[in-house]
Order: structure tokens, then C-alpha cells, then sequence
């Protein structure tokens, strides 16, 4: 009856939506028209009763170690690390977040610390509503800037066919965006995945597992509303235990 953890509050929606899509980490090594970055992570379950420990590096961004702790009603995180900063530099940073509730309904918070200026640079709260045909959310981020609700829809849960959608309103730019997505399993190891926004920005992901846990995708982004933009195109590999 444990309600997971922060980052798990609108996840479904939010993987669909944009994970192995052809964007950019905060920062990366570029060499002329070729941008990359390296993500490692591992976890070790059951420390002690309940208690789980993340190590995760991002080359050339972060690194980050955590402790998660689950119980009934109840999921903590806490966890420490390096971030880079525009100077080329890595700022200490301290994170921890809190979720409250069932499998059902659950209710969180998240905060981030500079270590160097002893502020809080991060803030956000979500809510999570969740059943068998229909999972959503809502959540408050970006420093209270941002507002985003989200909604799952698995169609045919042994084909990974689902469909997704995220309505986020910034309000300091007084801008709302729209994102549809969809994705289905052709075959067993074959993925597709598909995005559009209202802001004129069509993407699509093919993603196919070579060997057994290792995977290889594909995609591409096309901005509609831009006549000179170039189709951006990115590969992305992954092993998954």
C-alpha cells in the first residue's frame, strides 16, 4: 500500500510523453553538429527493511547519491551531489522529497537545496489520482512557475498500447502548452511512440531491444511552424537489469 516515491507522481504520462524523444540534457559535450551524453545508474534494494540506495552520473552533467525509504502509506527520499553550472563548474546540491497516501491517491513534495548558497533553487508538489483504466496528476514545479496536469490511458496493456496527455500552463510567460502522445508495440521487442504539441513540434521514437535488456532507439523532431528548421535526430542506447 506503499505510494512510491516523488518522481513516480505523473510518470506514466511523462515517460510516454518524453523519454527516448530526440531532446537535449541540460548540458553536453558538442562537437560540431553532434551533441552527446553518457547516463549511468545503479540500485540496491533492501539496504535494511524498506530502505534503498540510488547511485546515478550523468556525463557531463550530474552525480547524485540516494537513500529511498518505503513504507505503508509513506515514501522518502533524500540524496546528495554535484550539478554543472553555465561557469563549467559543479555546484553541491542536497534534494528531498516526500510522498503521503495509497496506490490509490497520493500527495508529495519536492525541494532542492544549493549547498554553496544555503537556498532552496527547487520546489514542487504534485498530486496523483490512479486506477486500473485512467492514471492522473497534477503538479506545482518550476519554483511555483509551472502548472501541469497529465492524464494515462493504457488501451491494450499486452501491446503497451496507451495514449497520454499533458496540459502545462507557465505563468510568468502566460503560455500554455498541449502535448498528445501514443505508443504500441508492433512487436514484442519493437516500440513506436509518437508527440505533438500545440506549439507545432511533431515527434516520433522507434525503439527496438537488440539482446536480451539492452536497447537502441531511434528519434526524430520536426518543429511544423518553423519553415528553416532542421529535423532534429538523436540515438540513444540502454541497458536496462
Amino acid at each position: 500500500m506503499n505510494p512510491g516515491l516523488y518522481f513516480a507522481i505523473g510518470r506514466k504520462a511523462r515517460d510516454l510523453l518524453y523519454k527516448d524523444y530526440a531532446q537535449p540534457q541540460p548540458l553536453q559535450i558538442r562537437y560540431q553538429s553532434y551533441d552527446w551524453s553518457f547516463d549511468f545508474s545503479c540500485q540496491i534494494k533492501e539496504v535494511l527493511p524498506g530502505l534503498n540506495t540510488v547511485f546515478r552520473v550523468v556525463v557531463p552533467d550530474s552525480s547524485q547519491a540516494e537513500l529511498q525509504y518505503l513504507r505503508d502509506y509513506v515514501g522518502f527520499s533524500a540524496g546528495i551531489g554535484l550539478k554543472a553550472n553555465s561557469a563549467h563548474g559543479f555546484d553541491p546540491i542536497a534534494n528531498i522529497s516526500g510522498v503521503i497516501g495509497s496506490t490509490v491517491v497520493s500527495l508529495g513534495a519536492d525541494l532542492g537545496i544549493d549547498i554553496t548558497t544555503r537556498t532552496l533553487n527547487k520546489f514542487s508538489a504534485g498530486l496523483s489520482l490512479n486506477s486500473a483504466f485512467l492514471i492522473a496528476s497534477m503538479t506545482l514545479s518550476d519554483s511555483c512557475d509551472s502548472v501541469k496536469a497529465s492524464v494515462y490511458h493504457p488501451l491494450n496493456p499486452p501491446t503497451m498500447t496507451a495514449i497520454a496527455a499533458e496540459l502545462k500552463h507557465r505563468i510568468s510567460r502566460d503560455a500554455t502548452t498541449l502535448t498528445f502522445g501514443a505508443q504500441h508495440a508492433l512487436l514484442p521487442y519493437t516500440l513506436v511512440k509518437a508527440r505533438m504539441n500545440t506549439d507545432g513540434k511533431v515527434s516520433a521514437v522507434l525503439r527496438q531491444e537488440i539482446w536480451q535488456r539492452f536497447y537502441v532507439s531511434i528519434a526524430g523532431e520536426l518543429d511544423l511552424r518553423d519553415n528553416n528548421s532542421i529535423p532534429r535526430i538523436g540515438l540513444s542506447m540502454a541497458i536496462k537489469h
